[in-house]
């Protein structure tokens, strides 16, 4: 059996100097380690004098699951406690709650499956079971010097053991499974063995069980479930959860055995993806729902307060590190933290919190880079950050939805451009056991709840996971610095017969409060069809140059999400469309060019009698034929003040956008505007050739106007 000192994410050498410095009284305690510090004292402290209930099953969101979670979170939280303040009642905590499940774990039954992943004793499906192996074994660890010989051989032989049997001999087949469920099982499995003393299944853990790196294991999961760029295939809201467990193997395996070089593995991969996912952030610290996601979820999750600190730590000070550290208000508390919090501290003394601003970047996805990308451009303006965020890059396994070519728009501190994010209530137990519910694949993944345009009201690749998974956007250009920013792909396999070609632009102009959004999306076909672009938004339409009749509340379809969408009101729209609408305390006004088209206002809750889905408006503007240009404006402007009844710039300084051409070379949009009384008008050129390099001539002609640019892109301004 191991030393006693033997921890596995810290040496003694490190936690002693740290308790010494909290136990004789010389840690601030307006210090920010010391308010994290406090923060998890207040989660624990009430568990102290509490009755402790380890329950039988129950399904995701019922009070034994949440139970049975809220123990395992218990014990490491406990035990890092005693750990920290030396204090015996924490681990006296941890040591009675281990106990107990040491007592009952053995005459557990199996669960009954409710999805395709395995059962466990204590939760539904194993990958709970991965969570709670890690954290208890974790908090096991660092009170185990308290607990006498024979308490230490019962919860040995009873849960530490049987649920390593579990996962690596009873479910073998699922903990190879290249998959964020397999990080936790390798993560679980490998501290699990460093504490136990058992080299063969911490080897297993770390190589696959068939000891190959290739198959499966840790090696295997950092080598084939990230990008080269570090972006993760489903998307931030899975990217968060599996960050979690990479980074705690990672550190445990740094100490204990350095011959991996852990960090410095895959060209530092683990480095590289812990800054790909804060670089998808929102300003707010919300993540983009891009797949299947939370609305909710930020950097405030644990896994990415655990992230920061190992980044700063093994990889260096950086700026918005510090940055992001501030938004989220607590730092890990963990020896290699510390000096991130004191960093937090230098920091804030410079002035209060702000926005961590990380620059706009391209990420690429695949394993080697070439399956197309997410782009993210921001600008600052005033102050305040816009992002826009569009996806041209893989389908993400099975959380992936069919909306290649997506846009979101955050401005303002609000996403203004909304993704909808899961159709699923995370443990609300009443609600389809907290589980996926059906709407996810009628409405959340289908192509329409996005902001992307829909064919002939069907889904891109049909639904069809499999072959989704076999295609992936085109990357065509991505221009991320300065007062001008831009990123364009392509699509082409998306919809059989139709190419698809989506060019989006960030304009900073002084005439401007807030950065502008260019968008222009191109189909190509031999064949005509309708062509449905979605403008999904939150808020209440003010003012609107179409006259919209009321329809009667019919539904707008049979499939693919439009059974799900009421048709409220239709209306035919002139040569520009424009609409404005408030979103809490400022407005955005859309126009389009939209000669010939219809708008359609509609709403979600149609076939919904269960209540499933959320209340969202939509407008969908409606066009036929066979090459179409969707080329759309996004101002965000003025300001409204309920309580004091101000309001101002409800109008927006962009008043016109006209298509002047376009063609397999390029598009040509103009775009108009006033103010102060002085006009301003512009011209965009876009290059729409797939091999266009920044050093390409441009020369088009459209209505006897001769164009010429070079590169991907210009913006022209007039002064007239």
């Amino acid at each position: 059996m191991p030393e006693i000192d033997f921890y596995p994410l810290f040496s003694r050498a490190k936690i002693t100097p740290l308790r010494t410095l909290i136990t004789a009284g010389n840690l601030p305690p307006d210090s920010f380690f010391a308010t994290s510090l406090a923060q998890l004292q207040a989660r624990v402290d009430p568990e102290l004098n509490a009755v402790i209930d380890v329950p039988g099953h129950g399904e995701a969101g019922s009070y034994a699951h949440n139970r049975h979670k809220g123990n395992a979170e218990t014990i490491e939280a406990a035990g890092r406690l005693y750990q920290l303040t030396g204090n015996p009642d924490y681990a006296h905590l941890a040591t009675d709650i281990l106990c107990l499940y040491a007592e009952r774990y053995p005459g557990m039954s199996y669960q009954q499956q409710r999805n395709t992943n395995p059962p466990g004793r204590l939760f539904h499906q194993i990958l709970n079971e991965h969570m709670w192996l890690l954290y208890a074994v974790l908090g096991y660890s660092y009170v185990r010097e308290t607990i006498p010989a024979a308490q230490q051989q019962a919860i040995e032989d009873n849960i530490l053991h049987p649920m390593i049997e579990m996962f690596t001999v009873t479910y073998s087949h699922d903990f190879d499974r290249i998959h964020n469920h397999g990080l936790w099982a390798v993560a679980a499995v490998g501290i699990c063995a460093l504490v136990l003393g058992e080299d063969k299944v911490l080897d297993q853990a770390i190589y696959g069980l068939e000891g190959d790196s290739i198959s499966g294991g840790y090696l295997a999961q950092i080598k084939r479930l990230f990008a080269s760029s570090g972006y993760y295939i489903e998307g931030p809201y899975y990217h968060r959860f599996a960050i979690r467990p990479l980074c705690l193997f990672a550190e445990a395996l740094h100490l204990h055995r350095p011959d991996l070089n852990i960090y410095e593995f895959h060209d530092q991969a683990i480095g590289k993806t812990i800054k790909a996912l804060l670089m998808t952030s929102y300003p707010n610290g919300r993540f983009p729902a891009l797949n299947d996601a939370s609305l909710s979820m930020g950097i405030k999750d644990e896994g990415v307060i655990i992230a920061v600190a190992v980044h700063h730590a093994r990889y260096g000070h950086s700026a918005a590190l510090v940055g992001t550290a501030r938004q989220q208000g607590q730092v890990w508390l963990y020896p290699c933290a510390f000096e991130l919090a004191q960093a937090v501290e230098a920091a804030a003394a410079s002035g209060p919190v702000q926005q961590a601003y990380w620059p706009s970047v391209e990420l690429n996805e695949g394993m080697q880079g070439d399956r197309g990308a997410q782009g993210f451009l921001r600008l600052r303006q005033n102050g305040d950050i816009t992002q826009a965020v569009m996806n041209y890059g893989q389908h993400g396994m099975g959380h992936g939805h069919f909306d290649t070519l997506g846009l979101t728009l955050f401005s303002r501190d609000h996403e203004v451009l909304r993704e909808y994010g899961f159709g699923r209530w995370v443990n609300v137990e009443t609600k389809f056991g907290g589980r996926y519910l059906d709407e996810n694949k009628s409405w959340a993944r289908q192509t329409l709840a996005h902001n992307t345009v829909v064919v002939d009201q069907g889904c891109q690749n049909e639904f069809d996971v499999a072959l989704a998974d076999s295609r992936h956007g085109e990357r065509h250009f991505f221009s991320g610095t300065g007062p001008v920013q831009a990123m364009s792909a392509f699509a082409n396999q998306h919809y059989a017969g139709v190419g698809m070609q989506r060019t989006v632009l960030l304009l900073e102009l002084d005439a401007l409060s807030s950065p502008l959004l260019i968008d222009l999306f191109r189909l190509r076909s031999e064949q005509a069809h309708q062509y449905d672009y979605p403008v999904h938004y939150q808020g209440q339409i003010t003012h609107s140059n179409v006259d919209f009749q009321p329809t009667e509340r019919q539904i707008l379809g049979e499939a693919n999400g439009y059974q799900h969408l009421f048709d409220l009101a239709r209306g035919q729209t002139p040569q520009c469309l424009s609409l404005t609408w408030l979103q809490d305390n400022c407005f955005h006004t859309w126009l389009a060019a939209a000669d010939g088209a219809e708008l359609i206002l509609a709403q979600t809750g149609a076939n919904d009698p269960s209540f499933n889905l959320r209340r969202q408006d939509c407008l969908l503007l409606r066009q036929h034929g066979r090459d179409q240009l969707f080329a759309s404006l996004f101002e965000t402007h003025g300001q409204f003040d309920e309580a004091s009844e101000h309001c101002e710039g409800a109008r927006g300084v962009m008043n016109h956008i006209e298509v002047l051409g376009h063609n397999d070379q390029g598009s040509v949009v103009a775009i108009r505007g006033e103010a102060a009384g002085k006009p301003l008008h512009m011209t965009l050129m876009i290059s729409n050739a797939a091999d266009v390099s920044p050093t390409t001539e441009h020369r088009l002609s459209f209505n006897n106007n001769e164009y010429h640019w070079q590169g991907y892109f210009a913006v022209v301004t007039h002064k007239e």
